[in-house]
């Protein structure tokens, strides 16, 4: 193994490990607000939450964890696994996202579906409950999808 090649695989493993780390606390506060509720949510348990401070910031870290997965993943990781793979990253990033389905680790309109979630979430929805709820039952949804996607990529990076 090269020297850049080498490089570049620890730079997967970095981004791998810091998303790896993202989902697992993502999950982690799912697991404690399953405790009290089962998802989907539906108003009455999204009102519940929000008027609770510990489900509230539960609520709050699934919003903050999601995003940093889903950004670390797309700024970092993808363009890493496609240097480790001896690929040019300087080309736009729908090109960088079709090498990455080519590969077999993401499926690009599901990616734009997550992508699209992650915008959503910038914009402070505080006053439409239904609208907090979707984004809280998508990401809910979204978990094997991006577990999936780092687990595609650690199987390349341990062959």
């Amino acid at each position: 193994m090269g020297n850049k090649t080498l490089v570049y695989k620890l730079k997967v493993q970095h981004s791998l490990g810091e998303s790896f780390k993202h989902l697992s606390r993502l999950k982690g506060a799912f697991t404690e607000l399953e405790k009290e509720f089962s998802f989907p949510i539906d108003k009455d348990m999204y009102i519940n939450i929000v008027n609770n401070v510990q489900y509230l910031a539960y609520s709050d870290q699934l919003i903050y964890r999601f995003s940093k997965l889903q950004d670390c993943m797309g700024a970092k990781l993808f363009k890493s696994i496609l240097l480790y793979q001896g690929e040019n990253i300087d080309k736009p990033f729908l090109d960088i996202l079709n090498s990455l389905e080519k590969m077999d680790i993401i499926n690009v309109d599901e990616w734009f579906e997550l992508r699209d979630l992650r915008n959503e979430i910038s914009h402070d929805y505080d006053d439409n409950d239904n609208h907090a709820i979707n984004i809280l039952n998508t990401i809910y949804n979204l978990q094997l999808e991006l577990k999936k996607i780092l687990n595609n990529i650690q199987n390349i990076i341990e062959k």
